[in-house]
């Protein structure tokens, strides 16, 4: 390959290109397609009458355009229809002119890059010269080149790919945030249909209507237990945490105790949010020691077993002295007749719907679980009722409006067995399980205002929330 021949023949193409487009396009540009142009360097002789004639040619020695333009003669009419045909073909001369400089601009462009490829070829020419000489060596260095730069090609697949998957996924938020734009404004259309006035009546409406419901909704009967929630993970294996579920809706004080025996200090948290986060609010030191971990927060006051003993002990959080005190006749302690788990829990203090409650064992009902109803001033037993159930056999047990409800383990696979009714003096065999997250339960008592079950699973405290069945009240019998 020649670079001399390459080079001219790029210059003869660009500008037989230049001079075809000149032939074709100005007379159009022009109006003067009935007009011959001549081919030669010449001009041909025309009346200066005739008007405007314009002619162009490549003959520049630079290879330039050349463009020639005879004009009329001053003397004619300037308001007539033919002079305003002069001024519209001036701008079209004009606009023509500027494209030819365009053309000029890119030819030299062109001329540029002609020179460059041809300092390329042969900068090529000389390469392959080379590539001859050497062969064998030079073809291995290349091929290495190549198989270098392939492999720094190869990252960039995945990440195109990637880049595929990102414009998937892009699409398909613009599609969803499209539709649900759409759904919001629907709604918004909704909204505004209504007079806020209507609705506000509407929504105290339905609040009256759904407090009348609560009022009527008595006790239940548990169907089922779920959950737990893990509220806290603090303190030891053994403990007991709970509300007073007496208190007022605004009132959300917790109490917690650690350990099961020899511990007297009770700690105080003014919400549920300062007990998550550890921030006491204050703590009392209990004149004795307690035993077991189900005591009981009523009405303002701690109800918990003194250690090694049946006597029962009211505390009063706000006097910090003791209220009251009774013993539980012929009820067992110190571990005689514990729940399944042990430590020291033979006497279980709750409360639910209708009030305080014990729950112990007996030697005179041979071991089994005995239910006594307590006036929470004076501790003094109301009423009593005896079961056959092996007190050492229940995990834990709580009350819900009147029944007992009574788990059959402390660990893993714990189900809700065995309930009795105080109301009716009956019992039944149930089978309603729980999920015993953390393995290990030590406490587990019934809150009536938050209708949940408050738990100590293994140094976990949780909760569990009930599903009861319950019997709506008509009208007469409210």
């Amino acid at each position: 390959m020649g670079s001399q021949l390459f080079t001219l023949g790029a210059v003869l193409s660009t500008m037989a290109i230049i001079s075809n487009w000149m032939s074709q396009t100005l007379p159009s540009l022009v109006g003067l397609n009935t007009t011959r142009i001549p081919t030669s360097n010449s001009l041909t002789q025309i009346s200066p009458r005739e008007g405007w004639q314009v002619y162009s040619s490549a003959q520049d020695p630079d290879g330039r355009c050349i463009c020639t333009v005879v004009a009329p003669e001053q003397n004619l009419c300037s308001r007539d229809a033919k002079s305003k045909q002069l001024r519209q073909l001036l701008e079209k001369v004009q606009n023509m002119s500027q494209s030819i400089e365009v053309l000029n601009l890119r030819t030299q462009r062109d001329f540029q890059y002609v020179q460059k490829m041809e300092n390329q070829m042969k900068g090529l020419k000389a390469k392959f010269r080379q590539i001859e000489e050497d062969r064998k060596t030079q073809l291995t260095r290349h091929f290495q080149d190549l198989k270098e730069k392939m492999d720094e090609l190869l990252p960039l697949i995945p990440v195109l790919e990637q880049y595929k998957t990102d414009a998937r996924l892009i699409t398909q938020f613009k599609e969803e945030i499209r539709n649900l734009t759409g759904i919001l404004t629907t709604i918004q259309q909704e909204i505004g249909a209504f007079d806020y006035e209507d609705l506000h009546q509407r929504v105290l409406g339905l609040e009256t209507r759904l407090r009348e419901c609560m009022k009527k909704l008595t006790c239940g009967k548990l169907m089922k237990i779920t959950g737990p929630v893990t509220v806290k993970a603090s303190g030891p294996r053994f403990g007991a945490w709970m509300t007073d579920p007496t208190a007022s809706e605004k009132n959300n004080r917790v109490w917690y105790m650690e350990g099961f025996t020899i511990n007297k200090v009770v700690r105080e948290y003014k919400s549920m949010s300062d007990f998550i986060t550890g921030a006491e609010s204050r703590t009392y030191t209990l004149p004795v020691k307690w035993a077991g971990t189900s005591h009981l927060v009523y009405n303002g006051s701690l109800f918990f077993n003194k250690y090694q003993s049946n006597i029962i002990i009211k505390y009063s959080f706000g006097t910090g002295k003791v209220l009251a005190q009774r013993s539980l006749d012929n009820a067992g302690f110190n571990n005689v007749y514990p729940y399944t788990w042990g430590g020291h829990s033979d006497i279980d203090l709750m409360a639910d719907e209708f009030g305080l409650w014990a729950v112990y064992a007996t030697n005179q009902n041979a071991g089994n679980i005995v239910i006594s109803q307590l006036r929470q001033d004076t501790l003094e037993v109301l009423k009593t009722w005896t079961t056959g159930y092996p007190k050492r056999s229940a995990g834990e047990s709580f009350m819900i409006c009147g029944t007992l409800y009574v788990t059959n383990s402390h660990l893993t696979g714990a189900k809700v067995h065995y309930s009795y009714s105080t109301k009716y003096s009956s019992y039944e065999y149930t089978d309603i399980p729980f999920h015993n997250q953390y393995f290990h339960i030590s406490m587990l008592d019934y809150n009536a205002r938050d209708r949940a079950l408050y738990a100590w699973n293994n140094g976990h405290q949780v909760l569990f929330n009930v599903t009861l069945f319950h019997i709506i009240k008509t009208d007469d019998e409210m």
